[in-house]
């Protein structure tokens, strides 16, 4: 497939609005688009939307094109984990608010945290995209935990219920448990005839923000910074230019393509309405 416009879509952007887990300010995220032209951008924030109509004004207003999503536990069994959807039309972005919602409400065991079931995403699927996550989220858990009938099972249910609206994501942030699961789902992509897509977490704008970046999870999981035993991001999770992605991805041109070619698939953004 030809592209056009070889402009890398940051997909995963967590804000303030992800707690004690992303560190950029819509304001500060706004500025950053409009000095380095972004001409897309994608909001994830993990279980909630709160950040979404201030996202959708701002990013706009300095003219880069909102993408607007969130990330979502889904749980079966023992495992729960983070998936990310993203609201194609206003249909998608009701659907969207109606599993944000349910992951709360609908939801006996917040213990665990909010989360729907895979036939909450089934049920109202329509108009929006879902992307796989990274070793951390849903499927990683699945594979990690060598639950790998489970996880192809599950795959072509969802496959089924998405179409052509399922990317299997490949993402590279120089963490050591990145490889194994990326040439697994590369096989995946092969053999369940799904697409790849390129993307990177990210939790600040810039590279110099990692130890205050890692300090804040620190507070959120109650950690000390000098733990030994604790859980740490690399210090690769901030906006990379076009040039470091294109290196980056270099072997991989089609999931390189299909993120250049994500941001043709949206023709919404939520607006204001009056109180109900």
């Amino acid at each position: 497939m030809l592209v056009n416009n070889k402009n890398f879509n940051h997909l995963k952007v967590h804000t303030q609005y992800s707690i004690c887990e992303g560190a950029i300010k819509i304001d500060e995220l706004a500025d950053y688009c409009k000095l380095n032209k972004i001409k897309s951008i994608g909001l994830a924030d993990s279980y909630n939307l709160c950040g979404a109509l201030e996202f959708s004004e701002k990013i706009s207003k300095v003219g880069t094109h909102p993408i607007i999503g969130t990330q979502l536990n889904l749980k079966r069994s023992d495992i729960i984990g983070k998936v990310s959807l993203y609201a194609q039309s206003e249909e998608g972005y009701k659907n969207l608010t109606k599993l944000s919602s349910r992951s709360y409400l609908k939801n006996d065991e917040l213990m665990d945290g909010p989360s729907c079931t895979i036939d909450d995403l089934a049920e109202n699927n329509e108009g929006l995209i879902l992307l796989t996550g990274n070793y951390t989220n849903f499927f990683g858990k699945l594979f990690f935990k060598n639950k790998l009938k489970e996880f192809e099972k599950i795959l072509k249910f969802l496959k089924n219920s998405f179409k052509d609206r399922l990317y299997l994501e490949i993402q590279r942030h120089n963490e050591s448990q990145e490889k194994n699961f990326e040439n697994f789902l590369l096989n995946t992509s092969k053999n369940l005839q799904l697409p790849l897509i390129a993307t990177q977490e990210i939790f600040y704008l810039n590279k110099d923000m990692y130890e205050a970046h890692d300090a804040l999870l620190c507070i959120g999981k109650k950690n000390f910074v000098d733990d030994k035993d604790r859980f740490r991001y690399s210090n690769q999770h901030y906006l990379k230019p076009q040039k470091e992605i294109e290196k980056l991805y270099s072997d991989i041109p089609e999931a390189l393509e299909n993120n250049y070619n994500f941001h043709l698939r949206f023709n919404f953004k939520p607006k204001r309405s009056k109180p109900i």
